[in-house]
């Protein structure tokens, strides 16, 4: 009777071995491409014309910080200064220098610096008031969130405002030369061009 062999223990599998570099690397999150300035903040046909206005008890043409930053950084970025006055804490004040800018066909903007604080004197918005149509009021809001950078919690005392009177722009905005800087740099000069288009000044 033949012999039966025995068939030889199967060899155990090995573990196929893992290629060098077969892993692949997570992939890397895409960088957010930079929100690009929308169409309507294109350059302006031309310069805008701006009256600056300093309301003051104590600052006047030959020490006017503020009001020199304004004028300096609206002539760098192509505009121009149509004029400029200094007035004392006062409503009537004013609201009669604001009246004398607006009566000249050729400015475009307004901007006032000093008086919009919470002192007693500090009647800059109160002496505007009746004499915007409309109010923008995110420009306040806007301004003071930015501004919170530079002085935390003391931001929200600020009064700066914004709003239109005769098809003009008409922007309120502290004395204080960091505060002006940082709403001209951030968001008066972006939109100037575009804001004076929708006035129909351009």
């Amino acid at each position: 009777m033949a012999r039966v062999k025995p068939r030889p223990a199967a060899k155990p599998k090995r573990a196929k071995a893992v290629r060098e570099g077969s892993l692949r690397a997570p992939k890397r999150r895409a960088t957010p491409a930079r929100p690009e300035r929308h169409a309507h903040a294109a350059t302006a046909t031309r310069p805008v014309v701006c009256a600056v206005i300093t309301v003051s008890d104590t600052r006047g043409r030959a020490d006017d910080a503020s009001g020199d930053a304004i004028a300096r950084r609206l002539t760098a970025a192509g505009h121009r200064v149509g004029g400029r006055a200094w007035v004392e804490d006062d409503v009537t004040a004013i609201r009669r220098a604001v009246r004398s800018v607006l009566a000249r066909r050729v400015i475009d903007v307004v901007l006032l610096t000093g008086g919009t604080g919470v002192a007693p004197r500090d009647v800059t918005p109160e002496a505007l008031a009746p004499l915007l149509e409309r109010t923008l009021p995110g420009f306040g809001e806007r301004f003071r969130a930015l501004s919170a950078a530079q002085v935390g919690s003391a931001a929200w005392l600020s009064r700066a405002c914004a709003g239109v009177a005769c098809a003009r722009l008409v922007v309120a905005l502290p004395g204080s030369t960091r505060a002006v800087e940082l709403a001209l740099d951030e968001l008066i000069i972006p939109e100037l061009g575009h804001l004076v288009r929708l006035l129909g000044r351009l």
